[in-house]
């Protein structure tokens, strides 16, 4: 049974869902991203999580990659994986 460990936060009116992943996740297809963010999504909301899934991976040069609405860049951009991971709340599991 899948697991992953989310961050679950609102922030300026948004709730979001931030799912780290391991950094394999960024060499998918644009394709396979998305249907694997359409599957969390849809358990997210039988799980009675609201918001939007937001996958983030250590990207090269030890940042963080994301997938994310352009007006939340500036938030995903200001933080790194070491808060998503010390704000960890909820699992998502199925």
């Amino acid at each position: 049974m899948p697991r992953y460990r989310v961050t679950h936060l609102r922030r300026e009116g948004q709730d979001m869902i931030i799912v780290p992943l391991d950094k394999s996740f960024g060499a998918k297809s644009e394709h396979d991203k998305k249907a694997f963010i359409a599957q969390l999504q849809a358990y997210a909301g039988s799980a009675g999580l609201a918001g939007l899934i937001i996958p983030v991976w250590e990207g090269s040069g030890g940042g963080m990659n994301f997938i994310a609405p352009t007006p939340w860049h500036p938030f995903f951009q200001s933080i790194g994986l070491g808060y998503v991971m010390e704000n960890v709340n909820r699992e998502l599991a199925w």
